[in-house]
C-alpha cells in the first residue's frame, strides 16, 4: 500500500472538507485502487500538537515510510496558513504535488483590492514551487501571479469540488423534512476582508434577501453556516439556520436544496456539480477570480462593486432558468479543468509507484 501525504487546511470551514472529497475522489480515480491517505494539518494555528505543514518534523516523517505528498486544496498561498521550513522542504525525498492552491487580493476600506497581510511571501511561494513537481493553481488571478515570478510550470487545475458530482450517489438520503429548502449560505461579517462600513451593512443585506426570497415563493428559507463563527451572526437575525458539520450530509442538503443564496464559494461549486439552482455574492479577488475561470463570471455578483446587490441578485433570480445553458457553456472550460487535473494524478500516482519501488 502507498503512503500519500496530504496537507491540507483543517480548520472550521466545512468547505475545506468538501474539497477533499473532491480531491478524494479524483485520486481514487487517479491510483485506480486504495490508497493509505495521511491527512495532516496546513498549520498548527487551530491544533495542539507541533506537527503540521512542511515543517522539519513533518518532512522527517513523510521520508521515513512516505510515497508522495500532496499540499491542498484550498487558498493556503494567501491566508498564512501552509506553515513552511524551505530548509526542510529541501530534504524532501517523494513526489510532491501542489494541488488547487489559490491566492488572492482582498478590498481595503476604499474599495481597491490589495495584498493581504498574511500572504505568503514570494520567497516561500517559489520555493514551495519550485521542489513541486506538479503546481496546479485553483484560478486565473493565482496562475498569473505565480508565472510573474518564472514559475513556468504551473498549470490550470481549477478546483475539485466541481466534479463532485461523481460522487453524489454517495451522499446520505437527506430527512424530508430538510429536502427542497431555500438556503441563504453566510459569512460572518466580521470575518469578511472588506471595509468596517461595509461589514455593518451585511446584517441587513442578509435579511433583505430572506425577505425577498419570501416574497417571491420560498417558504422555507434558511441560512447555512459553514464554520461554527458565523452561528452568532445567524443567530442575531432571529432567523432559522442550520450548521452541518459533516462534509457527506452538508454536501446532500446542498444537492437537495431549492436554491442556494450563498456569500460562499465552496456552497456555490457544489451546486454547479449538481446542477442546483443558485446566486453567488462574492468580495474578494479569490472568489470573483475562480468563479470567472469556472465560467460563471458574468453570473457572480461581486458585492463591493455592483451597486445595487439586490437589484442584482432579483435579476439573477429572474433569470434563474439560464443557469442550465450557462452550465453547458462552461463545459469545454470544465472539461479542460478536468483534464489538467486528471493528467497531473496520474503522473503523480505513477511517480509514487516508482518511487516506492525503489525504496
Amino acid at each position: 500500500m502507498l503512503n500519500i501525504f496530504c496537507i491540507r487546511p483543517k480548520g472550521f470551514n466545512v468547505g475545506n472538507d468538501a474539497i477533499f472529497m473532491g480531491l478524494q475522489a479524483a485520486l481514487a480515480e487517479a491510483f485506480d485502487s486504495f490508497v493509505n491517505l495521511i491527512s495532516i494539518p496546513a498549520t498548527s494555528r487551530y491544533e495542539s500538537q507541533a506537527k503540521a505543514g512542511l515543517n522539519s518534523r513533518t518532512v522527517h516523517e513523510i521520508n521515513q515510510y512516505g510515497h508522495g505528498v500532496i499540499v491542498g486544496g484550498g487558498n493556503l498561498y494567501e491566508n498564512g496558513e501552509l506553515d513552511v521550513n524551505l530548509e526542510s522542504l529541501k530534504k524532501l525525498e517523494p513526489p510532491m504535488m501542489l494541488f488547487s492552491l489559490s491566492r488572492g487580493r482582498i478590498y481595503n476600506r476604499l474599495d481597491k483590492l490589495v495584498e493581504r497581510t498574511d500572504v505568503m511571501s514570494d520567497n516561500i511561494l517559489a520555493g514551495v514551487n519550485r521542489h513541486a513537481r506538479w503546481s496546479l493553481a485553483r484560478d486565473h488571478a493565482t496562475m498569473d501571479y505565480l508565472q510573474s515570478l518564472g514559475l513556468d510550470h504551473v498549470q490550470m487545475g481549477g478546483c475539485p469540488t466541481i466534479f463532485l458530482d461523481r460522487i453524489a450517489s454517495q451522499l446520505p438520503e437527506v430527512p424530508t423534512g430538510d429536502r427542497r429548502t431555500t438556503l441563504v449560505s453566510v459569512r460572518n461579517p466580521s470575518l469578511m476582508n472588506i471595509s468596517l462600513q461595509r461589514q455593518i451593512r451585511i446584517p441587513q443585506q442578509v435579511q433583505t434577501l430572506v425577505k425577498m426570497l419570501r416574497d417571491r415563493g420560498h417558504d422555507d428559507v434558511r441560512l447555512l453556516c459553514h464554520d461554527h463563527r458565523d452561528i452568532p451572526f445567524a443567530a442575531s437575525l432571529e432567523e432559522p439556520y442550520v450548521y452541518i458539520q459533516e462534509p457527506h450530509a452538508y454536501l446532500a442538503l446542498l444537492k437537495s436544496c431549492r436554491l442556494n443564496v450563498t456569500y460562499r464559494v465552496h456552497s456555490a461549486l457544489p451546486c454547479m456539480a449538481f446542477g442546483t439552482p443558485f446566486v453567488k455574492l462574492s468580495y474578494d479577488e479569490r472568489a470573483i477570480s475562480l468563479m470567472e475561470t469556472v465560467g460563471f463570471g458574468d453570473w457572480n455578483i461581486d458585492i463591493v462593486r455592483e451597486p445595487n446587490v439586490l437589484g442584482a441578485v432579483e435579476d439573477r433570480l429572474n433569470r434563474i432558468d439560464s443557469l442550465p445553458a450557462i452550465r453547458d457553456a462552461a463545459q469545454p472550460v470544465w472539461n479542460n479543468i478536468r483534464t489538467t487535473q486528471d493528467t497531473a494524478l496520474r503522473e503523480f500516482a505513477a511517480a509514487c509507484r516508482n518511487f516506492a519501488s525503489q525504496s
